[in-house]
Protein backbone atom coordinates (compact mmCIF):
# COMPACT_ATOMS: atom_id res chain seq x y z
CA UNK A 1 0.00 0.00 0.00
CA UNK A 2 2.55 2.54 0.82
CA UNK A 3 4.45 1.60 -2.31
CA UNK A 4 1.34 2.55 -4.48
CA UNK A 5 0.69 5.41 -2.70
CA UNK A 6 4.10 6.98 -3.46
CA UNK A 7 3.75 5.98 -6.94
CA UNK A 8 0.70 8.13 -7.23
CA UNK A 9 2.32 10.96 -5.43
CA UNK A 10 4.92 10.33 -7.77
CA UNK A 11 2.27 10.83 -11.01
CA UNK A 12 0.87 13.53 -9.47
CA UNK A 13 4.33 15.66 -8.76
CA UNK A 14 5.36 14.60 -12.07
CA UNK A 15 2.02 15.95 -13.69
CA UNK A 16 2.31 19.16 -11.40
CA UNK A 17 5.67 19.81 -13.04
CA UNK A 18 4.78 19.19 -16.50
CA UNK A 19 1.72 21.42 -16.15
CA UNK A 20 3.85 24.33 -14.64
CA UNK A 21 6.44 23.69 -17.39
CA UNK A 22 4.26 24.34 -19.72
CA UNK A 23 2.61 27.37 -18.41
CA UNK A 24 6.28 29.17 -17.82
CA UNK A 25 7.14 28.59 -21.32
CA UNK A 26 5.94 30.30 -23.98
CA UNK A 27 7.24 30.44 -27.52
CA UNK A 28 6.09 33.55 -30.07
CA UNK A 29 6.13 33.00 -33.90
CA UNK A 30 7.95 35.84 -35.80
CA UNK A 31 5.31 38.98 -36.89
CA UNK A 32 3.74 37.91 -33.44
CA UNK A 33 3.04 39.73 -30.41
CA UNK A 34 1.48 38.71 -27.00
CA UNK A 35 0.51 40.67 -23.68
CA UNK A 36 1.44 39.85 -20.58
CA UNK A 37 -0.70 40.19 -17.70
CA UNK A 38 0.07 40.01 -14.06
CA UNK A 39 -2.45 39.11 -11.57
CA UNK A 40 -4.80 41.26 -13.76
CA UNK A 41 -2.55 44.07 -14.72
CA UNK A 42 -0.36 44.66 -17.98
CA UNK A 43 2.77 43.56 -17.35
CA UNK A 44 4.90 43.19 -20.98
CA UNK A 45 4.84 42.31 -24.54
CA UNK A 46 6.20 39.28 -25.44
CA UNK A 47 8.60 39.37 -28.40
CA UNK A 48 9.32 36.50 -30.91
CA UNK A 49 11.03 33.85 -29.43
CA UNK A 50 11.42 31.77 -26.01
CA UNK A 51 9.59 33.33 -23.40
CA UNK A 52 9.70 32.26 -19.69
CA UNK A 53 6.46 33.03 -17.31
CA UNK A 54 5.60 32.62 -13.95
CA UNK A 55 2.45 29.93 -14.19
CA UNK A 56 -0.99 30.43 -12.21
CA UNK A 57 0.17 34.36 -11.94
CA UNK A 58 1.36 35.47 -15.56
CA UNK A 59 -1.60 35.12 -17.75
CA UNK A 60 -0.57 35.74 -21.83
CA UNK A 61 -3.55 37.41 -24.24
CA UNK A 62 -4.34 36.11 -27.43
CA UNK A 63 -1.42 36.75 -30.01
CA UNK A 64 -1.51 39.94 -31.77
CA UNK A 65 -0.45 40.15 -35.88
CA UNK A 66 1.32 42.56 -36.79
CA UNK A 67 2.07 42.00 -40.14
CA UNK A 68 -0.01 44.10 -42.35
CA UNK A 69 -3.73 43.36 -42.84
CA UNK A 70 -6.43 43.94 -45.65
CA UNK A 71 -9.70 44.37 -44.95
CA UNK A 72 -12.91 44.65 -47.75
CA UNK A 73 -15.64 46.01 -46.07
CA UNK A 74 -18.97 45.30 -47.28
CA UNK A 75 -20.78 47.78 -49.81
CA UNK A 76 -22.08 51.29 -48.52
CA UNK A 77 -24.97 53.47 -49.63
CA UNK A 78 -23.69 56.68 -49.82
CA UNK A 79 -25.41 60.18 -51.23
CA UNK A 80 -23.68 62.60 -52.84
CA UNK A 81 -24.12 66.34 -53.42
CA UNK A 82 -26.31 66.26 -55.95
CA UNK A 83 -28.55 63.55 -54.44
CA UNK A 84 -28.00 60.58 -55.82
CA UNK A 85 -27.72 57.29 -53.67
CA UNK A 86 -24.24 55.48 -54.72
CA UNK A 87 -22.46 51.87 -53.33
CA UNK A 88 -18.99 52.04 -52.80
CA UNK A 89 -16.74 49.53 -51.88
CA UNK A 90 -13.71 50.20 -49.85
CA UNK A 91 -10.60 48.17 -49.20
CA UNK A 92 -8.59 49.22 -46.03
CA UNK A 93 -4.93 47.86 -45.49
CA UNK A 94 -3.41 48.69 -42.00
CA UNK A 95 -1.20 47.38 -39.59
CA UNK A 96 -0.77 46.83 -36.13
CA UNK A 97 2.19 48.58 -34.62
CA UNK A 98 1.84 48.49 -30.64
CA UNK A 99 0.19 45.40 -29.17
CA UNK A 100 -0.82 46.76 -26.07
CA UNK A 101 -2.87 50.21 -27.43
CA UNK A 102 -4.33 47.42 -30.04
CA UNK A 103 -5.39 45.93 -26.74
CA UNK A 104 -6.44 48.07 -24.21
CA UNK A 105 -7.43 51.33 -26.24
CA UNK A 106 -10.35 49.52 -28.51
CA UNK A 107 -12.03 46.67 -27.77
CA UNK A 108 -12.43 45.53 -31.42
CA UNK A 109 -9.66 47.75 -33.82
CA UNK A 110 -11.03 45.95 -36.93
CA UNK A 111 -15.04 47.06 -36.49
CA UNK A 112 -13.83 50.61 -35.50
CA UNK A 113 -12.18 50.81 -38.26
CA UNK A 114 -14.56 49.67 -40.64
CA UNK A 115 -17.03 51.97 -39.19
CA UNK A 116 -14.45 54.69 -39.17
CA UNK A 117 -14.13 54.37 -43.11
CA UNK A 118 -17.84 54.39 -43.39
CA UNK A 119 -18.32 57.66 -41.83
CA UNK A 120 -15.78 59.50 -43.28
CA UNK A 121 -16.51 58.26 -46.90
CA UNK A 122 -19.87 59.41 -46.27
CA UNK A 123 -18.49 62.74 -44.88
CA UNK A 124 -16.18 63.24 -47.97
CA UNK A 125 -18.18 61.81 -51.05
CA UNK A 126 -21.21 63.88 -49.32
CA UNK A 127 -19.24 67.22 -50.51
CA UNK A 128 -19.14 65.64 -54.13
CA UNK A 129 -21.37 65.57 -56.96
CA UNK A 130 -21.31 62.16 -59.05
CA UNK A 131 -19.08 63.35 -61.52
CA UNK A 132 -16.49 64.24 -59.27
CA UNK A 133 -17.06 61.32 -57.39
CA UNK A 134 -16.42 59.17 -60.06
CA UNK A 135 -13.45 60.50 -61.44
CA UNK A 136 -11.96 61.81 -57.82
CA UNK A 137 -10.62 58.52 -56.79
CA UNK A 138 -6.94 59.36 -55.76
CA UNK A 139 -8.29 62.19 -53.87
CA UNK A 140 -10.98 60.61 -51.94
CA UNK A 141 -8.66 57.49 -51.62
CA UNK A 142 -6.30 60.14 -50.15
CA UNK A 143 -9.00 62.21 -47.91
CA UNK A 144 -10.00 58.87 -46.02
CA UNK A 145 -6.17 57.83 -45.71
CA UNK A 146 -5.34 60.81 -43.94
CA UNK A 147 -8.87 60.88 -41.41
CA UNK A 148 -8.12 57.24 -40.46
CA UNK A 149 -4.45 57.29 -39.93
CA UNK A 150 -5.42 60.28 -37.84
CA UNK A 151 -7.88 58.73 -35.66
CA UNK A 152 -6.43 55.45 -35.65
CA UNK A 153 -2.92 56.33 -34.11
CA UNK A 154 -4.07 56.20 -30.60
CA UNK A 155 -5.15 52.38 -31.10
CA UNK A 156 -1.56 51.26 -32.16
CA UNK A 157 -3.05 51.08 -35.47
CA UNK A 158 -1.14 52.55 -38.95
CA UNK A 159 -3.85 52.52 -41.86
CA UNK A 160 -1.16 52.57 -45.05
CA UNK A 161 -4.04 52.33 -48.04
CA UNK A 162 -7.45 52.98 -48.84
CA UNK A 163 -9.14 52.00 -51.85
CA UNK A 164 -12.47 52.61 -53.70
CA UNK A 165 -13.00 49.03 -55.54
CA UNK A 166 -16.25 50.03 -56.85
CA UNK A 167 -18.69 53.14 -57.20
CA UNK A 168 -21.92 51.79 -58.48
CA UNK A 169 -24.67 54.31 -59.17
CA UNK A 170 -28.28 53.67 -59.79
CA UNK A 171 -29.26 51.51 -62.57
CA UNK A 172 -31.42 54.76 -63.91
CA UNK A 173 -28.23 56.77 -63.55
CA UNK A 174 -26.00 54.11 -65.43
CA UNK A 175 -28.58 54.03 -68.34
CA UNK A 176 -28.73 57.83 -68.45
CA UNK A 177 -24.82 57.75 -68.37
CA UNK A 178 -24.36 55.09 -71.34
CA UNK A 179 -26.83 57.12 -73.36
CA UNK A 180 -24.72 60.60 -72.58
CA UNK A 181 -21.55 58.18 -73.94
CA UNK A 182 -22.85 56.93 -76.50
CA UNK A 183 -23.93 60.28 -78.25
CA UNK A 184 -20.63 61.83 -76.97
CA UNK A 185 -19.09 58.83 -79.04
CA UNK A 186 -21.50 59.36 -81.83
CA UNK A 187 -20.75 63.18 -81.87
CA UNK A 188 -16.69 62.63 -81.82
CA UNK A 189 -17.33 60.04 -84.77
CA UNK A 190 -19.15 62.72 -86.82
CA UNK A 191 -16.54 65.79 -86.09
CA UNK A 192 -14.20 63.46 -86.80
CA UNK A 193 -15.40 62.39 -90.29
CA UNK A 194 -16.05 65.98 -90.82
CA UNK A 195 -12.69 67.03 -90.34
CA UNK A 196 -11.55 64.26 -92.37
CA UNK A 197 -14.03 65.07 -95.25
CA UNK A 198 -12.52 68.37 -95.31
CA UNK A 199 -8.87 67.94 -94.92
CA UNK A 200 -9.46 65.48 -97.73
CA UNK A 201 -11.20 68.29 -99.59
CA UNK A 202 -8.68 70.62 -99.00
CA UNK A 203 -5.75 68.28 -100.22
CA UNK A 204 -7.63 67.59 -103.27
CA UNK A 205 -7.99 71.44 -103.83
CA UNK A 206 -4.40 71.91 -103.05
CA UNK A 207 -3.39 69.12 -105.83
CA UNK A 208 -5.48 70.49 -108.08
CA UNK A 209 -4.24 74.20 -107.52
CA UNK A 210 -0.25 72.76 -107.44
CA UNK A 211 -1.11 71.00 -110.83
CA UNK A 212 -2.37 73.53 -112.03
CA UNK A 213 0.39 75.66 -111.10
CA UNK A 214 2.68 73.14 -112.64
CA UNK A 215 0.76 73.35 -115.91
CA UNK A 216 1.05 76.94 -116.44
CA UNK A 217 4.33 76.74 -115.45
CA UNK A 218 5.09 74.43 -118.23
CA UNK A 219 3.22 75.92 -120.74
CA UNK A 220 4.74 79.30 -119.74
CA UNK A 221 8.33 77.42 -120.07
CA UNK A 222 7.15 76.06 -123.52
CA UNK A 223 5.96 79.45 -124.92
CA UNK A 224 9.05 80.93 -123.86
CA UNK A 225 11.14 78.30 -125.83
CA UNK A 226 8.90 78.28 -128.56
CA UNK A 227 9.17 81.71 -128.85
CA UNK A 228 13.19 81.93 -128.04
CA UNK A 229 12.96 79.31 -130.95
CA UNK A 230 11.25 81.46 -133.48
CA UNK A 231 13.52 84.09 -132.50
CA UNK A 232 16.21 82.60 -133.26
CA UNK A 233 15.31 81.13 -136.56
CA UNK A 234 13.97 84.45 -137.59
CA UNK A 235 17.24 85.85 -136.31
CA UNK A 236 18.84 83.52 -138.31
CA UNK A 237 17.32 83.88 -141.56
CA UNK A 238 17.94 87.80 -140.88
CA UNK A 239 21.32 87.43 -140.54
CA UNK A 240 22.02 84.73 -143.94
CA UNK A 241 19.42 87.64 -146.42
CA UNK A 242 21.73 90.18 -144.85
CA UNK A 243 24.05 88.29 -145.51
CA UNK A 244 23.65 87.39 -149.00
CA UNK A 245 22.74 91.48 -149.48
CA UNK A 246 19.30 90.48 -151.76
CA UNK A 247 18.23 93.36 -153.54
CA UNK A 248 14.07 94.73 -154.03
CA UNK A 249 13.41 92.50 -157.34
CA UNK A 250 14.13 89.19 -155.00
CA UNK A 251 12.26 90.61 -151.75
CA UNK A 252 9.33 91.35 -154.27
CA UNK A 253 9.56 87.73 -155.61
CA UNK A 254 9.42 86.20 -152.24
CA UNK A 255 6.79 87.87 -151.02
CA UNK A 256 4.82 86.75 -154.52
CA UNK A 257 5.84 83.39 -153.01
CA UNK A 258 4.52 83.38 -149.36
CA UNK A 259 1.07 85.39 -150.21
CA UNK A 260 -0.56 81.25 -151.40
CA UNK A 261 0.14 79.92 -147.91
CA UNK A 262 -1.94 83.09 -146.39
CA UNK A 263 -5.38 81.21 -147.86
CA UNK A 264 -3.89 78.08 -147.41
CA UNK A 265 -6.90 76.17 -144.44
CA UNK A 266 -10.17 74.83 -145.06
CA UNK A 267 -12.09 77.19 -142.47
CA UNK A 268 -10.51 80.55 -144.47
CA UNK A 269 -13.49 82.11 -146.72
CA UNK A 270 -12.56 85.62 -146.96
CA UNK A 271 -8.88 86.59 -148.02
CA UNK A 272 -7.50 89.91 -147.71
CA UNK A 273 -4.95 91.03 -150.20
CA UNK A 274 -2.43 93.04 -148.17
CA UNK A 275 -1.93 96.54 -149.14
CA UNK A 276 1.93 95.92 -149.54
CA UNK A 277 0.77 93.60 -152.76
CA UNK A 278 0.98 96.78 -155.17
CA UNK A 279 4.84 97.44 -154.34
CA UNK A 280 5.78 94.29 -154.95
CA UNK A 281 3.78 93.93 -158.24
CA UNK A 282 5.65 96.72 -158.94
CA UNK A 283 8.85 95.80 -157.93
CA UNK A 284 8.40 92.46 -159.53
CA UNK A 285 7.52 94.59 -162.90
CA UNK A 286 10.22 96.47 -162.85
CA UNK A 287 12.50 93.42 -162.74
CA UNK A 288 10.37 92.42 -165.75
CA UNK A 289 10.68 95.38 -167.64
CA UNK A 290 14.61 95.26 -167.33
CA UNK A 291 14.39 92.08 -168.38
CA UNK A 292 12.02 92.38 -171.28
CA UNK A 293 13.70 95.17 -173.20
CA UNK A 294 17.10 93.02 -173.65
CA UNK A 295 15.12 89.91 -174.25
CA UNK A 296 13.15 91.78 -177.19
CA UNK A 297 16.52 94.21 -178.45
CA UNK A 298 17.74 90.58 -179.05
CA UNK A 299 15.62 89.07 -180.84
CA UNK A 300 14.95 92.15 -182.98
CA UNK A 301 19.06 91.96 -183.85
CA UNK A 302 17.84 88.17 -184.81
CA UNK A 303 15.50 88.77 -187.09
CA UNK A 304 16.88 91.41 -188.82
CA UNK A 305 19.99 89.79 -189.23
CA UNK A 306 18.20 86.83 -190.54
CA UNK A 307 14.76 87.71 -192.25
CA UNK A 308 13.40 90.85 -190.70
CA UNK A 309 10.03 92.38 -192.65
CA UNK A 310 10.53 95.25 -195.40
CA UNK A 311 8.13 97.55 -195.67
CA UNK A 312 6.94 97.69 -199.40
CA UNK A 313 9.12 100.62 -201.42
CA UNK A 314 11.42 101.34 -198.76
CA UNK A 315 13.08 98.56 -197.96
CA UNK A 316 13.44 99.76 -194.34
CA UNK A 317 12.70 96.45 -191.21
CA UNK A 318 10.41 97.95 -188.48
CA UNK A 319 9.63 96.04 -185.73
CA UNK A 320 6.46 94.90 -184.61
CA UNK A 321 4.34 97.50 -182.20
CA UNK A 322 3.14 95.86 -178.90
CA UNK A 323 -0.40 95.45 -178.15
CA UNK A 324 -2.84 97.31 -176.17
CA UNK A 325 -3.06 94.96 -173.31
CA UNK A 326 0.98 93.89 -173.27
CA UNK A 327 4.11 95.80 -172.17
CA UNK A 328 5.22 98.98 -173.56
CA UNK A 329 8.47 98.16 -173.91
CA UNK A 330 11.69 100.14 -172.85
CA UNK A 331 9.39 102.00 -169.92
CA UNK A 332 10.37 100.00 -167.67
CA UNK A 333 6.66 100.25 -166.16
CA UNK A 334 3.90 97.87 -166.26
CA UNK A 335 0.65 98.78 -167.86
CA UNK A 336 -1.95 98.81 -165.58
Amino acid sequence: METTVLLVILAVLVIFVLVILVKSIRIIPQARAGVVERLGKYLRTLNPGLNILIPFVDRLLPLLDLREQVVSFPPQQVITEDSLVVSIDTVVYFQVTDARAATYEIANYIHAVEQLTTTTLRNVVGGLNLEEALTSRDRINGQLRGVLDEATGRWGIRVSRVELKAIEPPLSIQDSMEKQMRAERERRATILTAEGTKQSQILTAEGRRQAAILAAEGDAKAAILRADGEAQAIQKVFDAIHKGNPDQKLLAYQYLQTLPKLAEGDSNKLWIIPSELGEALRGVGSALGDYLPDAMNTSARANGSNGTTAAAGTGAAEPAAPTESGLRLGSGDPVP
